[in-house]
This record gives C-alpha cells, sequence and structure tokens, in this order.
C-alpha cells in the first residue's frame, strides 16, 4: 500500500466512523456493497473515486481532503505518477449527488486539452515542488477550503480566458454555479473558481457529437464530444474571466439533427441555482 493510499484509507475511515453506520447500513446509502466497503476501509483495495464522494456525502464531509488524497493514491498504484510530463503552459476538470458520475475506471479527461485529469494535477503538483508530501501535511486543504499554497492556480482573470481549467489549477476546489439535466440525460454544470476569477463549464452523460458552449460577455468557448471515450468522462469547455456580478451562460446542443439546443445561465456571486430553461434555437 503506497503511503497516499494509506492516508486515504485513514481519512475513509474517520468518515466512516463519524457517521455511526455499519457497512451494511453504509451499503444501503451508496451503490457499494458492505463487502467492497470492507476491503477499501480496511486498504486491501482502492475505492473508485465515486465511492470515496460517496462516503463524503454520506458523512456530510467536505470531499476536496479526500478526493485529494485519492488522485495521488491512484496515480501511485498505476505508475502514473512518475511518468506524468511537467504540464505545458498553453491551452487547450469536488459535492451533491445529484446525478450519476463517469465510471470507466474514474479516469476524468480534459477534452480540449486531451490530457488525463490525474496526470494534469499530479504532474502540476509534482512540478510545483509539494506533491505528496504537502498534501499529506495539508490534508489536501486547508480549513478554509482553499488548495495548499504551493498548489496555488497558475492564472487569474484575463490571463485565464481560454484555457484550461485543470492545467492552470483552477479546477482544485472550484463552485458549482448551476446545474442542469438537459433532454438527452446529459447533465451540464457551469463550474467558478474564486481564485482564478474564472468560470467554465463541464458536461457528462454526454454522446458523441454532443457540444458544450460558454458564453460570458459576448466571448464564447467551446467543447465537443469527438469520440467515445469522451462520453465516458468529463468534458470541460476552456475558461472566461468573470468578476462579481457576471452573468455565465452555457448551452448544449445535442449531436441528433432534430435535438434542441438548451441553454441557462447564473450570475457570479449569486445564489447557486437549477432553473429549467427553455429551449432555444
Amino acid at each position: 500500500m503506497s503511503t497516499a493510499h494509506a492516508r486515504l484509507t485513514a481519512v475513509l475511515r474517520e468518515l466512516r466512523a463519524g457517521t455511526g453506520l455499519s457497512l451494511a447500513a453504509l451499503s444501503e446509502r451508496t451503490a457499494y456493497s458492505k463487502s467492497s466497503w470492507e476491503r477499501y476501509l480496511n486498504g486491501k483495495s482502492l475505492p473508485p473515486r465515486q465511492a470515496v464522494r460517496d462516503l463524503c456525502r454520506v458523512a456530510d464531509e467536505p470531499e476536496g481532503r479526500a478526493l485529494a488524497l485519492w488522485e495521488l493514491a491512484e496515480a501511485e498504484g498505476s505508475g502514473r505518477a512518475a511518468a506524468a510530463p511537467a504540464p505545458a503552459a498553453e491551452e487547450p476538470r469536488t459535492g451533491r449527488r445529484e446525478a450519476p458520475r463517469p465510471s470507466a475506471g474514474d479516469r476524468h479527461r480534459v477534452r480540449g486539452g486531451r490530457l488525463p485529469v490525474l496526470l494534469v494535477t499530479v504532474s502540476a503538483l509534482v512540478a510545483s515542488g509539494v506533491a505528496l508530501g504537502l498534501l499529506l501535511l495539508t490534508g489536501g486543504e486547508t480549513e478554509a477550503g482553499e488548495p495548499p499554497p504551493g498548489a496555488a492556480a497558475r492564472c487569474r482573470g484575463a490571463a485565464c480566458e481560454g484555457r484550461d481549467p485543470m492545467r492552470l489549477l483552477c479546477g482544485i476546489g472550484p463552485g458549482s454555479l448551476a446545474t442542469h439535466r438537459t433532454a438527452t440525460g446529459a447533465h451540464v454544470e457551469l463550474r467558478h473558481s474564486e481564485k482564478c476569477a474564472a468560470s467554465w463549464a463541464r458536461a457528462w452523460g454526454t454522446r458523441v457529437g454532443d457540444r458544450v458552449e460558454l458564453t460570458v460577455d459576448g466571448g464564447t468557448h467551446a467543447v465537443r464530444v469527438g469520440s467515445r471515450d469522451d462520453t465516458e468522462t468529463y468534458v470541460y469547455t476552456p475558461m472566461a474571466a468573470v468578476r462579481p456580478g457576471s452573468t455565465v451562460r452555457a448551452c448544449f446542443g445535442p449531436a441528433s439533427a432534430d435535438g434542441e439546443r438548451e441553454c441557462f445561465e447564473a450570475r457570479v456571486g449569486g445564489t447557486a441555482t437549477t432553473p429549467p430553461p427553455a429551449p432555444s434555437r
């Protein structure tokens, strides 16, 4: 068991103890069996990312710390942490149980830069000299919910415009402005990083050919679902610079020729909402 896996196991056991639930009761509240939870909580196997999220949800605790450790443990276990290249400074993804998240081994990929988010996140942390040691010392995030100091975002405002939120570390601990489920069953979420003063859209449950657009102050950034692999992960638009009061709009265009284009919006600094938007052409 790697150091990160051991640390993750300890955190998961603390979370489970806080719930006061038996393994059987925990199984009833999640999609994972009693025997699976026994393996996860004893460090016999690394849990899926969604299992970590589910336990945080059941425990009513923030998921940032546990997910940061999960990413490191998964990368160490697969050998990808050592093999990950340093991130390039060029452009082209934390929690209510609102909808099922992508599976595919929980390998979330950025579709724009086409790089696995685990590689991007871990290699970025390694490149900035913090990686595992800092995350273990800080528990993945500070009490204020911010990323560790060494994992500071690499852009802010206009410098983030049109760039990848994960490469620039804006995807660490962002907020959700609004989420919408489309007529095709896909989900689109407007994300916002206060630290980066930037927003972007992400989608999951998509189909090949679907298109997601983000519009802020007349400027639009988009991502298209280009392959079957894309449909099994999150896809992200590049970022747009925002400020308090900015209106952020997301539009989903289904691959089907007779499908309706659906749009919704949210205001930065406002209350997160998920209004049922009227389809627009």
